[in-house]
């Protein structure tokens, strides 16, 4: 594979945006990191292209998503705070660089939108019926993933 394959992660210094994003790299992807002050960052990847710009930028967003395959959609409010404020209109921002870039979404899973009665063991038809404010806004969050696939958004 060459570095023709681009690939946008939202969420770059996370854990999970991080571990893929150093996987695609590996093998030959093109990494893409959008970071609102890249160089604030002391141990940044080299490997990656550091882009400036905010996931709750549309325009930051799509500009960065241009030519893209996929769009990994890892990130997290800052401070892990202001959920309700920030985690949706992330989302939509990423589906509006997909929908004009024609990348696909990668969106990890969590728990945060099952309620006991989906353990012990979750499976895809699990339903999601969250006990907390953070997971009814993750049902919210893959809802709108949904719409946007059954309108031709690929994830």
């Amino acid at each position: 594979m060459t570095n023709t394959h681009i690939a946008l992660v939202l969420g770059a210094t996370g854990s999970i945006g991080g571990e893929v994003a150093r996987q695609l790299a590996a093998r030959g992807w093109k990494v893409r990191a959008l970071h609102r002050d890249p160089t604030t960052l002391n141990d940044r990847d080299d490997r990656f292209e550091w882009i400036k710009g905010d996931a709750m930028n549309q325009q930051d967003v799509m500009a960065a998503a241009k030519g893209a395959q996929i769009i990994l959609h890892a990130v997290n409010p800052p401070g892990y705070r202001n959920w309700a404020g920030v985690v949706l209109p992330m989302i939509d921002n990423t589906i509006a660089a997909a929908r004009a870039s024609g990348a696909r979404i990668v969106l990890p899973g969590t728990v945060y939108n099952y309620g006991p009665n989906a353990f012990p063991v979750l499976r895809e038809s699990s339903a999601q019926e969250p006990l907390t404010h953070k997971g009814a806004i993750r049902v919210e969050l893959e809802r709108r993933l949904q719409a946007a696939s059954a309108d031709g958004v690929r994830s």
